[in-house]
């Protein structure tokens, strides 16, 4: 799946063209159907138990069922290499799992419309956790099946179409079961939904089938092990393959209500969310889980058994395919998508900064959930458009601009006082230049799969590149704070002050007073964080810069060879 074969540039309208045609309606379904039950589970089922009179604590440990999107990785060789006995021969290989995953979470929706979650909490919990679970594999499953059934030039609409079809479901989701809910009540309500997820169906359905899947065989014919060894090591490796998965999910999730049951108690979980310097320990459990998965993936020295000869395979073959078919410069495409959304991740104290600008609770949501929803989709129509358009490496690039550029908006707008017109613009802006590097990362990661191994890399970028995002983010505070005590005391950050000596009273007067700096100042510490921001976002512009110089001649020469 490369573009290292030049295409015949697309008009614009030939680009708008495929909006209509079956593929991009077929995707637009399936990302309803993939953004639906996540929403349904992870967001719109707290209301349903807060009703039923359940702690805000039991309904916290409803969210542990996300961290199988965290680890979803581990699991994706399976997706790649197993067929789904019947429909795999009518459907083909990607569309009979999405079959078999819809149709559990059907089933699961069904089973939780009729459970009253007051009587019967623990059922509920086995059939949320089984319908999260699902929904991360269907996700794997249909990231796969978009990758495999258009060429790269067309990846960039399809990642439009998903991402509108996501967005559009979760926007249902969060008002419609409420809704139903208050009138005929929650169990009506999620029988409802459970019906909506036929748009699922219907769209896998009219599916065409992806390009001939390859399944990779792994050879254990030649290895000679006693059956009951062979069961023993599978559950031992498979054991330690849990520990593993649990400590990378609590660690990318940032949640270890699990993992404190096992090890630490309420400790554990304290230090984990502890801000700032949880993330740290965060980071500790994301790299001691993959060390832990190495060990139970690695084969016996000198001893081959099957367990070991599989899932050796299994989990480091995808791996060594890219490192081989990009070698000399894979590490630099690993950093660009670690890198590459980090100037946005980190804008995680925005609605701090709204408030202390003097912005009012209305005017915040009226901006942000309304215009920015609508500007974000349409930056995601736009990044398709510019991928189709210019190729993926220069979208990837404009892309890359973007987001500094629109970081550096909020420092106008801090500029601007109270001006509900600059911070409508802001937001604006800040979505569409969002939406467009969110669809052109995503159509470079698909760029970078390869036939067999789709789901498994495709799953483990997505999984692993918002990590060094959380990890900067977690300083935001710090960072504004210690720049406007800087600019306070005459400290580096200091001239920023002569920007703000005509603020509103309304303006950062409150918020500097609880740090102990003027208003000028605390609003120079916003302004220096937002510089920051856009000097990250030019550390991805130097490297979407060097991968698109250096990517395509290793990948002529692999092809050539």
């Amino acid at each position: 799946m490369t573009d290292a074969t030049p295409q015949e540039k697309k008009t614009l309208l030939q680009t708008l063209a495929f909006f209509g045609e079956r593929r991009s309606l077929v995707m637009l379904g399936l990302g309803f159907a993939s953004g639906l039950p996540y929403m349904l589970i992870f967001d719109t089922l707290s209301l349903w138990l807060r009703d039923a009179g359940l702690s805000l604590a039991v309904i916290g440990f409803f969210s542990l069922a996300t961290l199988s999107f965290s680890f979803k990785f581990l699991w994706a060789p399976l997706i790649d290499r197993t067929k789904i006995p019947v429909l795999h021969g009518l459907v083909g290989h990607r569309r009979a799992w999405m079959l078999a995953c819809q149709a559990v979470i059907i089933l699961g929706l069904l089973a939780i419309s009729g459970i009253n979650p007051a009587t019967n909490l623990p059922l509920m919990a086995l059939v949320a956790v089984i319908v999260g679970f699902t929904t991360a594999t269907q996700d794997i499953v249909i990231d796969a099946w978009r990758i495999e059934v258009v060429d790269t030039e067309r990846q960039g609409q399809m990642a439009v179409a998903v991402q509108w079809g996501y967005r559009g479901a979760m926007i249902m989701a969060g008002a419609v079961p409420l809704l139903l809910a208050e009138r005929f009540g929650w169990n009506i309500s999620y029988l409802a939904m459970a019906v909506a997820m036929s748009v699922g169906v219907i769209a896998t359905l009219m599916a065409p089938r992806e390009q001939a899947h390859t399944i990779r065989e792994i050879h254990t014919g030649g290895v000679v092990q006693p059956k009951a060894l062979e069961i023993g090591e599978w559950l031992v490796r498979l054991a330690i393959l849990l520990v593993g998965a649990l400590l990378v999910g609590s660690g990318l999730s940032g949640d270890a209500s699990l993992l404190s049951k096992f090890a630490g108690g309420e400790a554990l979980e304290a230090a984990w969310k502890a801000k700032p310097n949880g993330v740290w320990l965060q980071l500790a459990g994301v790299v001691a889980g993959l060390a832990v998965v190495m060990i139970a993936a690695w084969p016996i020295p000198k001893v081959p058994t099957k367990p070991g000869v599989y899932l050796s395979t299994a989990l480091g073959a995808p791996l060594k395919e890219f490192l081989t078919r990009f070698a000399g410069v894979a590490g630099l495409i690993l950093a660009t998508i670690c890198v590459y959304r980090v100037s946005d991740f980190v804008l995680n104290i925005m609605n701090p900064f709204y408030r202390d600008m003097g912005f009012s609770l209305t005017e915040i949501a009226e901006i942000r959930k309304v215009f920015g929803i609508i500007a974000s989709m349409l930056g995601v129509f736009l990044g398709g458009v510019i991928v189709a358009r210019f190729g993926l490496m220069k979208a990837l690039i404009i892309g890359a601009f973007a987001q500094p550029i629109s970081n550096l908006m909020f420092a106008v707008l801090a500029m601007s006082g109270h001006n509900t017109g600059m911070l409508f613009a802001s937001i604006c802006i800040d979505n569409l230049a969002g939406g467009v590097a969110g669809t052109a990362l995503i159509t470079y990661m698909s760029s970078l799969t390869t036939a067999g191994f789709t789901a498994t890399q495709y799953a483990l970028f997505a999984s692993l590149y918002s990590l060094p995002g959380k990890l900067i983010a977690s300083q935001s505070g710090r960072i504004v704070e210690g720049s406007a005590v800087a600019a306070e005391h005459g400290g580096i950050t200091a001239p920023l002050k002569a920007l703000f000596t005509r603020l509103p009273p309304e303006s950062f007067t409150a918020a500097g007073a609880k740090l102990g700096v003027s208003g000028p100042a605390m609003a120079a510490g916003y302004t220096a964080f937002f510089i920051y921001t856009a000097l990250i976002g030019v550390v991805a512009i130097v490297l979407s810069f060097l991968v698109a110089a250096r990517q395509k001649p290793v990948e002529a020469e692999a092809t050539t060879a």
